[in-house]
């Protein structure tokens, strides 16, 4: 069994273009909307009166020329003219109010859809703290040290609490304050049981209210079952990881800007999956008249987001605006034209936004697929490949030299993209450093050149002056070969992805049916374990003369210090190596270092002894056992292991 991790858990992205404020759609309001649908009316009604005024020209022309008298009629020409125009605008008028309502609902369902995506991504940032957890737990075996630590640091406003519930007892809440009462045995409590077993049974994650909090408004709790593997390899209910969300904290940002944008709205939900019935989480306080709504289904349970303008669904601005358009109608017919060319120009726009990435100007995910669908109309029975590629340690680059570099990285990985694949390929960027490619008309052996090619190439970015080297990991799929169906061909083109990822990375894959055996587990050993259990004092600093800043300190150093954890450590050292060694001894021992280091006396490994700062103000003489190192990313720096000699005394005593 595949468990859901943070990367297989469908991200729904905010619809909101950048700089764009949302609940417009385009770049209209409620009120231009309707101006714009208005214009149209109008200028078809002109047209119509028009035609009509040519032929009574036409008609007194023809009997004219006949020579019938027509002098005892032309008094109803200017009567004919109001009388036409008259009904013409009434019906302007009626036609308009039909067609505004009509239009103002279809502005709301649209705004409905938008602001609904938005709730689900507000509801995603709740769940991915779940699915965080989750994956903690399967990377160290169900354990999770320092709970109350990692817990803090994915707090927010609108969580309530972070809860664990190793076989369903919930052991574990951050923050305990107020929450003292909820260390309950989920699976047999009378109120919680059957919708938590519910959801273990189905390997389901539950979002379940809302309910009152004790301390005070409402809330929402999300469940995510948790499954290990034990040595055999079987599957075992390991427990749940917990979040109980504020209601309506959560929706804040979503409902004020909907707000604000003139609309009324009520959110409902069932109250777990076992029901039908609906619960309001958050509502404005008009009571809705003949809503839009917009349902969706999530955690499990199905949602409804109703929504209407705060002022109904009439006009009567329109009308004023049908008058005056009587009066300035030749000017109208001008600006109208220009009108319509830029709505026209301004939806292109849109729509070619809605399917971009803003960053890369690739396709994004939605783009994406529409032009897969587009494809697949007419070439069910052609062959494609399927890509999809990720930066490898792009979270470390972003981490130590900002996300501005990671953003280069991406853009030129795009534009790299687009020069290496023909002009035909549908290419997109998949959200994160993640891209997805498709190429048309093609098997897995005639691209197989050009794939394995393009990632292997060298690329690198320039941070401060300096060039540094990064890779790419790539893997890819056959349809037909790999997928009986298109849609299915990235999902095995990342089994692909993965196979490279523990292969080492850099590299590319075609997927095979024997890739479907790998478990999607951590190897090795993580920074934690060896900084836990490395038996000796060691830290890392640069190898700087102006700047001897310290990156690092195993635990081992920070017992030897005296310090608690390493935030404590780097404080007490103020994060540089010179704090560390008593002021008598600092210059003897900086200059005992580089001599050693430039002379190569010792290779690039360096001896010294010093009396090393305690944080209680004491001091312990220890031997310093350093060696220069070429960094990738810092440069280069030193690798210390420290003894007490003390200990060096007590253990060896020759």
């Amino acid at each position: 069994m595949q468990h859901r991790g943070i990367s297989q858990v469908l991200r729904p992205q905010r619809s909101r273009v950048p700089n764009q404020k949302p609940g417009v759609f385009g770049i209209f309001t409620q009120d231009e909307m309707a101006f714009r649908i208005y214009t149209k009316k109008l200028q078809n009604a002109i047209i119509k009166f028009e035609s009509f005024c040519q032929h009574i020209r036409r008609k007194h022309s023809t009997m004219t020329r006949n020579r019938i008298n027509f002098s005892h009629t032309k008094w109803l020409l200017p009567l004919w003219v109001l009388l036409i125009g008259s009904i013409v605008l009434y019906m302007i008028a009626h036609a308009v109010q039909l067609s505004d309502s009509r239009h103002l609902r279809t502005l709301a369902e649209l705004n409905a859809v938008t602001y609904g995506d938005n709730m689900i991504a507000d509801l995603y940032a709740g769940i991915s703290i779940t699915d965080t957890l989750e994956q903690l737990l399967i990377s160290a075996d169900g354990r999770i040290d320092k709970f109350d630590t990692i817990a803090d640091r994915m707090m927010a406003d609108y969580v309530q609490s972070i809860q664990l519930a190793p076989g369903g007892i919930v052991t574990d809440i951050y923050s305990t304050e107020g929450n003292e009462a909820g260390k309950i045995d989920l699976i047999h409590d009378k109120d919680r049981g059957e919708i938590v077993n519910y959801g273990i049974d189905h390997d389901l994650l539950v979002i379940h209210g809302p309910f009152e909090l004790k301390q005070g408004g409402y809330g929402i709790a999300i469940r995510n079952p948790v499954f290990l593997q034990d040595e055999n390899g079987n599957s075992y209910f390991w427990g749940l990881t917990i979040v109980i969300i504020k209601t309506p904290e959560i929706f804040r940002d979503s409902v004020d800007s909907l707000s604000g944008f003139g609309y009324q709205y009520r959110l409902s939900k069932t109250l777990s999956p076992l029901t039908d019935e609906y619960a309001v989480v958050d509502q404005s306080e008009e009571t809705l008249t003949d809503p839009v709504s917009y349902d969706f289904t999530l955690g499990g349970c199905s949602w409804k987001l109703e929504v209407m303008p705060t002022g109904g669904w009439k006009n009567d601005t329109l009308l004023q605006l049908i008058v005056f358009c009587d009066v300035t109608i030749i000017l109208l017919l001008e600006v109208l034209t220009i009108s319509i060319l830029l709505v026209d120009e301004q939806r292109k726009k849109f729509r070619r936004l809605s399917l971009t990435d803003s960053m890369t100007g690739l396709l994004n995910r939605t783009g994406f697929n529409s032009q897969l669908e587009e494809y697949l109309e007419g070439n069910k029975q052609k062959n494609c490949v399927g890509i999809l590629l990720d930066v490898d340690n792009f979270k470390f680059i972003n981490d130590v030299y900002g996300h501005t570099i990671g953003d280069q990285v991406l853009l030129q990985l795009s534009q790299s993209l687009v020069q290496a694949f023909p002009d035909n390929s549908i290419i997109a960027r998949n959200g994160g450093d993640e891209f997805c490619i498709i190429l048309k008309d093609c098997s897995a052996e005639e691209a197989a050149p050009m794939i394995d090619a393009f990632s292997k190439a060298s690329r690198s970015f320039s941070a401060k002056g300096v060039e540094h080297n990064y890779s790419i990991s790539l893997g890819y799929a056959e349809y037909p070969a790999n997928a009986e169906k298109v849609s299915d061909i990235l999902r095995y083109a990342d089994i692909a992805l993965y196979e490279v990822k523990l292969q080492g990375k850099h590299g590319a894959l075609a997927y095979r049916s024997d890739f479907h055996n790998s478990k999607r587990t951590q190897l090795g050993f993580s920074l934690s374990d060896i900084s836990d259990n490395l038996p000796g004092a060691f830290f890392i600093y640069r190898a700087e003369k102006e700047d001897e800043r310290i990156l690092y300190a195993n635990q081992e150093m920070l017992q030897l210090t005296g310090c608690t954890d390493l935030d404590d450590f780097m404080h007490f050292t103020k994060h540089q190596f010179r704090n560390l060694v008593h002021p008598e001894d600092l210059t003897q021992v900086e200059e005992s270092i580089w001599q050693q280091i430039e002379s190569g006396m010792n290779g690039y490994n360096d001896y010294v002894k010093y009396r090393l700062a305690v944080k209680d103000g004491t001091y312990k003489t220890v031997l310093d056992y350093g060696r220069i190192v070429e960094s990738e990313h810092y440069g280069s720096v030193f690798y210390v292991l420290v003894v007490d000699c003390e200990f060096i005394k007590t253990h060896y005593d020759d």
